[in-house]
């Protein structure tokens, strides 16, 4: 997903003025840089979202037939059978 290195960009957005007050009275309160909210809400969109694609196949999975009958197959044969 995320890289962990040290390079960082700088990036410019438009935002609602009203949003801009309600993350200013959060950055109050949580005595924390606006870079660490953007970036930590940032984070927290990409992880909802890569989870919804998860969540997506797991669905899709759950409706093919023939992935059950295999998965259910894999399972019985004794063999060491993890799902995901």
């Amino acid at each position: 997903m995320l890289a962990s290195n040290n390079t960082t960009e700088k990036v410019t957005f438009n935002m609602p003025s009203e949003l801009k007050k309600e993350v200013l009275k959060l950055k109050a309160e949580l005595k924390v840089s606006l870079n660490t909210i953007y970036k930590n809400a940032i984070v927290d969109y990409i992880k909802k979202q890569e989870l919804k694609k998860w969540e997506a196949g797991a669905m899709k999975a759950s409706k093919n037939h023939e992935y059950l009958k295999e998965s259910k197959e894999m399972a019985e044969s004794g063999v060491d059978f993890y799902e995901y």
